[in-house]
């Protein structure tokens, strides 16, 4: 159903290193870098999914109470990873890697990025 997802910054070089760290533990990997933005995708992707953005209309960027942007992840161990470094790269925890009551196996872990945006990485797998 969705085409892409994006999150603001202020500081897009700041934002880059963070996302570049993390994502791809997940299996994306940064795609595109133009003025004011950074997108990422999976290897096979046709298009970038995930774009970090400073905002179009040069105001301060901001998170959106009650978003969370949920990335798939291969395995359990990725979402381990994923949480891992995230706080190593400057992120925030938002819930630590483990079982969620959505289904039984939904793994997920839950974090913040410098900016305040909040991700999540999850695995749906049967491990």
């Amino acid at each position: 159903m969705l085409l892409y997802a994006t999150v603001g910054t202020n500081d897009l070089a700041r934002a880059g290193r963070f996302y570049d760290a993390v994502l791809p533990l997940l299996g994306y990997g940064r795609q595109k870098q133009a003025p004011g933005e950074i997108g990422y995708a999976g290897e096979d992707d046709v298009r970038c999914r995930f774009w970090v953005v400073e905002p179009f209309n040069r105001q301060p960027a901001t998170f959106g109470n009650g978003v969370t942007v949920a990335l798939v992840a291969p395995t359990r161990a990725s979402v381990d990873a994923f949480h891992t470094a995230a706080l190593a790269a400057g992120g925030t925890d938002e819930g630590a890697p483990g079982l969620r009551p959505f289904h039984a196996n939904f793994y997920a872990a839950f974090i913040r990025d410098p900016d305040g945006n909040k991700l999540a990485a999850v695995c749906e797998r049967a491990e």
